[in-house]
């Protein structure tokens, strides 16, 4: 899909490097920034049904990418819902996709969804941008991760009820979910807990300065081996029902996850200590006291995996974590409660 961009983005390979918001370029002025969120998700997952909620977040990925024929487009997963970008001459197949995946959130889990689709041009002219950036997580899987302050903006937006897609015949119609499951058994903390993170500059932090507060979160967590990476490096159980896989193509699953990205807002899900969740937490205080960021973090004892595997090529595959309890959304709540 980088086809439609005027120039395929520079393929970064260290994390660190898309902390740095400076390297980011923008989308071009005819995109359309497209959205989900399952409406009350918290009380979904405090009943039980994590895994319904992120598989509905993932859906929408899902849906776009079988209905393009390609995963090659911007896309950001957010634990109850997810963002991609796509150029305005795909926008009937976004609001196909967009109306069929919230109606299918309906009718198969009664889970109302909101989904719209945003002009890249009204974000500008509210003084937001949206720019990308791509990070390799392996040499077969990439990434994109997000900034601007566009995405926070276009999500406050469909929360007011602002640029929805609307009903329509489309939405009788299921999304194709081809190669969306959730088989795998939560991962278990190996050095403590699950840590769930959300971390968001305010608006009048400098780029400069949250890539610094950010590398610093990161260089607390990264003093392990694997990166704090929550999905084990062993083959771990797969559900019932499930054929396993050879344990020498389970380094591909575990390697092409994306438990740390950037999409406006840095979000982690690592698997840590409570000593190095203690130090990230002092730094965060440190900085909202000094007006710089707001932050929401839930630690639980596990990971869940959530897996969208692509016709055509099974090693580039791709695997959305979140916590068991719903960790993003968790998080995300505290972090609202300090806005």
């Amino acid at each position: 899909m980088t086809e439609m961009l005027n120039h395929s983005p520079h393929v970064y390979r260290k994390f660190s490097s898309v902390l740095d918001r400076l390297v980011y370029e923008p989308l071009p002025d005819d995109w359309l920034i497209g959205m989900t969120d399952v409406v009350g998700s918290t009380s979904a997952i405090q009943e039980g049904r994590y895994e319904d909620v992120n598989f509905l977040g993932v859906s929408i990925i899902a849906s776009i990418g079988n209905a393009l024929g390609s995963f090659d487009f911007p896309f950001s997963f957010g634990g109850d819902g997810a963002t991609f970008a796509l150029p305005s001459e795909r926008r009937l197949q976004a609001e196909a996709a967009l109306k069929q995946t919230a109606e299918f959130s309906k009718r198969r889990f009664a889970l109302e969804m909101r989904a719209g689709l945003i002009p890249l041009e009204e974000i500008r002219r509210n003084g937001r941008d949206v720019r990308i950036a791509r990070y390799a997580v392996s040499e077969d899987t990439t990434y994109f991760m997000f900034s601007g302050g566009g995405l926070r903006w276009a999500e406050g937006e469909l929360k007011k009820g602002r640029y929805g897609v609307g009903d329509g015949a489309a939405s009788l119609l299921d999304p194709d979910l081809t190669g969306l499951s959730c088989e795998w058994d939560p991962f278990e903390s190996q050095r403590g807990t699950i840590l769930s993170l959300l971390v968001e500059p305010r608006d009048s932090l400098s780029d400069r300065a949250f890539s610094s507060i950010a590398r610093d979160i990161m260089q607390v967590l990264d003093d392990v081996d694997r990166s704090a990476n929550p999905v084990p490096a062993t083959l771990p159980k797969r559900k019932a029902g499930f054929d396993s896989v050879d344990p020498s193509a389970w380094a591909a699953v575990a390697s092409n996850s994306d438990f740390r990205k950037f999409d406006d807002v840095l979000r982690l899900t690592v698997d840590c200590t409570f000593e190095q969740v203690d130090k990230v937490e002092t730094l965060l205080r440190k900085s909202v006291q000094r007006g710089e960021v707001r932050y929401g973090l839930h630690c639980q004892s596990h990971a869940i995996m959530t897996c969208l595997v692509p016709g055509a090529s099974a090693n580039s595959n791709l695997h959305f974590l979140d916590g068991l309890d719903g960790g993003y959304a968790r998080a995300a709540a505290m972090l609202r409660m300090s806005a």
